[in-house]
């Protein structure tokens, strides 16, 4: 991939980004740091404070089975009753919560230096999920500006891994 000069690089996790800015040519990128910002965001068990939310349904008093009240019932021996639900409300993940609010306030910076136009191509690097959630978020001068999005976790590697993973795109 051909990265033009004074490109911005954004390369994104959901607790880390990187901003950088092509100084090189549109064949050797030369990527210099511009911004770099990070997320503190413990792990989900650590963000817990008790066990997940549970809904029950039960028949209440007034509402019991017609064989009790001396009524008929469609199966014999009165045994026409819904058993006890027991359903989970489902877990929040707090981590995952954090990953995707850090997704949307990056978004969201990008898009204020869109509008700054300090600008003019865009290169999101990403890992899948944390792309998705960006998406979500772009506004149109960002995706007017976007040249390219590569779906890989790149914000541990160095400098000179990035690049070559650009190119190699």
């Amino acid at each position: 991939m051909q990265v033009p000069h004074n490109a911005f690089v954004l390369v994104a996790d959901g607790r880390k980004a990187l901003f950088f800015r092509n100084e090189g040519d549109a064949e050797y990128p030369n990527l210099k740091v511009e911004h770099a910002q990070e997320h503190v965001n413990p792990a989900d068990r650590d963000q817990k404070t008790d066990a997940a939310g549970g809904a029950r349904s039960t028949q209440s008093g007034s509402q019991a089975p017609a064989a009790a009240q001396g009524g008929s019932n469609h199966a014999s021996g009165g045994g026409a009753q819904f058993a006890e639900s027991r359903g989970s409300m489902g877990e929040t993940d707090y981590h995952q919560q954090e990953e995707d609010r850090f997704a949307a306030e990056t978004a969201e910076m990008l898009k204020q230096r869109a509008l700054k136009n300090e600008f003019g191509s865009l290169i999101i690097i990403a890992p899948p999920k944390t792309l998705g959630e960006l998406r979500k978020h772009y506004h149109k001068e960002v995706s007017s500006r976007l040249t390219a999005e590569i779906d890989k976790d790149l914000t541990g590697h160095p400098v000179d891994q990035i690049e070559k993973a650009l190119i190699a795109a």
